[in-house]
């Protein structure tokens, strides 16, 4: 994701190809704008695969077996699949810390107060997130989103499994 005038994208184009696949996503700043999207798109999506776990384990059914139900349709993502999967497993061991997913929420929310939007569901996660981190979750993973969901549904818990919060 790489903002800047064509020609000199052009230019720096097979050294980006070296890094990855880069994509031209419009003028100077355009790269980091970008990102945020990225960023509000992942921190949502953990909260709502989120939720939609702890909904299936307070109601009954089986998380797990719910996952995979979802999977391979119009629910599926690699959030689902990936941390879906380590919600279950109730494995936080820190990827993405939570103290950098509230960092790029902030910087999400500047962009859309630069850009005079009111983006909701950016702000309702963000407050998770800041919850979280005030608890004491800032260097679990973006996944420990979970753990915010747990704790203001008290005793609602997805499975009985014990928090892997640290590497063994």
């Amino acid at each position: 994701m790489a903002g800047g005038n064509a020609a000199d994208f052009a230019r720096a184009k097979p050294i980006f190809e070296l890094l990855g696949r880069p994509t031209l996503v419009g003028p100077a700043g355009s790269g980091q704008l970008a990102k945020c999207c990225n960023q509000a798109i992942v921190a949502i999506t953990i909260g709502a695969v989120a939720e939609a776990l702890l909904l299936a384990a307070a109601s009954g059914a089986d998380p797990a077996a719910v996952r995979e139900a979802l999977m391979g349709g119009f629910a599926d993502s690699r959030i689902l699949q990936l941390h879906g999967k380590r919600m279950i497993e109730r494995d936080f061991v820190p990827g993405g810390r939570a103290r950098v997913q509230l960092k790029d929420q902030d910087t999400i929310l500047a962009a859309a107060k630069a850009a005079h939007l009111q983006l909701p569901l950016s702000e309702c996660v963000t407050s998770l997130y800041r919850d979280l981190v005030k608890q004491g979750g800032s260097e679990l993973d973006q996944n420990a989103l979970l753990l915010e969901l747990e704790r203001i549904n008290a005793p609602a818990r997805l499975g009985q499994t014990a928090d892997k919060i640290s590497p063994m």
